[in-house]
């Protein structure tokens, strides 16, 4: 039985608007000198929240993390569609939301909950021949997707204040939320897109017991150590 070191686990971040999840990573690499660091699942860099980092040999376990549910919570913004169907992309329609209730729109939501395909957007780091498409995308090239088996678990609208509903979903890994933003905008019959997302909760971690990106970097090595979760806790 290996010995683990203090420094073989995991570590919560709760991940600000702006950096990229690979900026997070390369950070604390530098901070504190740790050969080792991955994430579990990426977060979008507008998107907030529980960015789950591991360290030293809890790099192995990082496929097992990345494959357990999330819950999201954020809002989308009806009667406007982008291309990458989140904030960040172009604006590519612009319709008049029909009259809407928070009822009608849980209503349509509720159609999402169970097994389905998504097909990913154009903007995403899939690959296509070893070309993340995003980087296609950039290009004006788009491309045959293949959908993906998703399952939705809850999906419900808690405020609606016309065009922004805000909303949590419970899925599994690989859902785009941005797509469902999307989708329901086409079943609205007006557009929509991701306004807004957050992370707060992977598997059996919950951006709670999160710990600020900005504070982490401030920590001392001492410090640094005792927010890291131990890799036998993770298994």
């Amino acid at each position: 039985m290996h010995e683990f070191d203090t420094l073989d686990g995991a570590l919560l971040i709760d991940k600000p608007a702006g950096p990229t999840s690979h900026d997070v990573v390369d950070a604390i690499r530098r901070q504190f000198q740790i050969k080792k660091v991955g994430h579990c699942g990426t977060l979008d860099p507008n998107a907030t929240g529980l960015l789950l980092i591991v360290v030293g040999r809890g790099t192995k376990l990082s496929e097992k993390l990345m494959s357990s549910d999330k819950i999201y919570e954020g809002t989308i913004k009806f009667g406007e569609t982008t291309d990458s169907y989140d904030a960040d992309g172009e604006l590519v329609a612009s319709l008049p939301v029909p009259p809407t209730t928070l009822a009608e729109l849980n209503e349509l939501a509720a159609g999402f909950v169970g097994d389905q395909m998504q097909m990913p957007p154009m903007v995403s780091a899939i690959k296509k021949g070893g070309v993340p498409l995003y980087k296609l995308a950039r290009k004006g090239i788009e491309v045959a997707r293949d959908p993906r088996l998703i399952h939705v678990y809850n999906f419900r609208f808690s405020d609606y204040q016309e065009p922004i509903g805000r909303f949590r979903v419970a899925c599994t890994k690989g859902t785009y939320v941005r797509s469902l933003a999307h989708d329901l905008g086409e079943k609205l019959g007006c557009g929509a897109h991701l306004a807004t997302l957050r992370r707060v909760v992977s598997g059996k971690f919950d951006v709670a017991n999160a710990i600020q990106f900005e504070e982490v970097l401030k920590l001392s090595n001492a410090e640094f150590e005792k927010r890291v979760i131990p890799f036998l806790k993770l298994v």
